[in-house]
């Protein structure tokens, strides 16, 4: 028997519907991260916008720590209170950079 690629699934988890199911959900799922984040982009870019033209510095450390503290406290978990707080700041990083190379 020859040994497939790793990046190829065996046939009997192709076939399986409960996995099948799983993952047919986790990629809707993944579609609206994608589709959050653009938004939110979007909007962060609009943001910007008006603050640059009315003289307000864009960064805002204070917002972004209350952001957090605000976060943490609405969630309900699975995710751990360190993990929402590397999530949020790889979020911030990746909309800064965004934003900023516009």
């Amino acid at each position: 028997m020859t040994a497939q690629p790793e990046h190829v699934q065996p046939e009997t988890v192709q076939r399986d519907p409960v996995v099948t199911k799983f993952r047919d959900e986790i990629g809707d799922l993944d579609r609206q991260l994608v589709a959050i984040v653009n938004k939110r982009l979007r909007v962060v870019a609009a943001l910007r916008g008006y603050k640059e033209a009315n003289g307000i510095p864009f960064f805002d450390p204070a917002r972004e720590e209350w952001m957090l503290r605000y976060l943490t406290r609405a969630n309900s978990g699975p995710i751990s209170s360190e993990g929402l707080a590397e999530l949020y700041a790889h979020i911030l990083e990746l909309t800064k950079r965004e934003i900023t190379a516009e």
